[in-house]
């Protein structure tokens, strides 16, 4: 059978050679195709590193001196005190399972603050997020750690002095923070001569949906260790409520935020909830990422309509060949198995030659970026193994359709219409 094969595809190698370039050709870009698709679902799927389901962002605002209930700030009456007894009283309420202060610092956010960790002759790279916050900040969007650290372990870490830093702070260098965790050699905030503690490192925190773990760098810092001044009615004011009383809390605080809520000065001026944050950070990303999807189904469309006419036409021609073969007594699966056979096999002996050519194009980085770089060699062994059983189903179903409706001819009709 495998000799018959071979045999006939050799003396057709004409017609099979034209065949053959449209499936190389075919092959190629479907694979730079599902590369993209590959690396933008990958992206989307990985871990964020942070949860903001049942997060609430509270704006405060402040009385001006025009108000008749306005009392000048002074040494006795500071903005900070207020805004601490605003924190207080939220984390008092039942509903209510941790509140955090801090600045440039919560998710979906375009407002951010940059740092340089220094250790050694090492430094992270210049658009670390700088992330200062009270302890509570951890709990609040439920860090951890990479060596299963909680986030309550990870605030009381904050709380003692040390800061924390995404794992992947000193990836070009090839050192993760997990093996630098209490080294007291750190150097924040362009200081020289204070050292810092790294009291543990995080999972790679995402800057959103949307961008890779790995470029995404941090750390984060006690606000209550800095000085005064940087506590005040401009902070993020971050709240996580218990999941089983999460229930018009918006509404309910909004009710209450006059009358306990109302410190000196200082008031609640808007609550957002941070499902909308994320949907309206995240709106134009995700308007592209859908685009991008119907694109590349649509271009799929054509390319699976394209192999279908053309196996489709190649089977119609042979009606008598196959009418010929059931005349010398070849069953139905025979003749099935003998057509796909041969589809498969060009297919085999293309996809050879498309691997190669996807690995120079991934070589000469012409494809995808991801994890810093373009050629990872178990995800390209993925997107062939997936160009190549798709093609196979597109042949499949361009060979099987016409060639049952044909061996359901009678032979010596088939044989007559020739």
């Amino acid at each position: 059978m495998n000799k018959k094969l071979f045999t006939q595809i050799r003396n057709e190698w004409r017609s099979n050679l034209w065949l053959a370039l449209e499936l190389l050709v075919v092959s190629v870009v479907m694979w730079y195709i599902i590369d993209l698709l590959y690396c933008r679902l990958a992206t989307y799927m990985e871990p964020r590193g942070f949860d903001t389901e049942h997060c609430y962002l509270i704006n405060m605002g402040v009385l001006t001196d025009k108000s008749s209930d306005y009392t000048p700030y002074n040494d006795a009456h500071k903005q900070s005190d207020e805004v601490r007894e605003m924190v207080e009283r939220l984390r008092r309420r039942p509903e209510v399972e941790a509140v955090s202060l801090s600045q440039n610092s919560y998710p979906y956010n375009g407002s951010n603050a940059t740092e340089v960790v220094r250790c050694d002759t090492m430094t992270s790279p210049y658009w670390t997020i700088r992330r200062i916050a009270t302890p509570d900040f951890v709990r609040v969007f439920r860090y951890h750690g990479t060596r299963g650290e909680t986030p309550e372990q990870l605030a009381e870490i904050v709380e003692r002095g040390d800061f924390l830093a995404s794992d992947n702070l000193y990836r070009k260098y090839g050192v993760p923070m997990t093996s630098l965790v209490g080294k007291k050699e750190f150097y924040l905030f362009g200081d020289t001569v204070q050292t810092h503690c790294l009291g543990a490192a995080l999972q790679n925190v995402r800057y959103d949906d949307y961008s890779q773990a790995s470029f995404c760098y941090s750390m984060v810092y006690n606000m209550n260790l800095l000085s005064d001044g940087w506590i005040n009615a401009d902070n993020e004011l971050c709240v996580r409520v218990r999941a089983d009383r999460d229930r018009n809390f918006m509404e309910n605080l909004k009710a209450d935020s006059e009358k306990q809520f109302r410190i000196g000065n200082l008031y609640i001026s808007d609550i957002k909830s941070f499902r909308n944050i994320r949907h309206s950070y995240q709106k134009y990303y995700a308007s592209q990422m859908r685009n991008f999807f119907v694109g590349m189904g649509f271009l799929l469309l054509n390319i699976f309509l394209g192999l279908l006419g053309t196996f489709w036409f190649r089977t119609q021609q042979r009606r008598s060949e196959i009418a010929l073969h059931k005349a010398m007594g070849a069953t139905d699966g025979a003749v099935f198995g003998r057509l796909m056979s041969e589809g498969i096999f060009l297919l085999l002996i293309v996809t050879v030659l498309a691997v190669i050519i996807d690995i120079v194009l991934a070589h000469f980085e012409l494809n995808s970026w991801r994890n810093g770089t373009t050629l990872e060699w178990p995800r390209l062994a993925f997107c062939a193994a997936a160009t190549f059983v798709l093609i196979a189903a597109m042949i499949g179903v361009g060979i099987g359709l016409p060639a049952r409706r044909a061996m359901k001819v009678q032979p010596a009709e088939a044989l007559h219409d020739e």
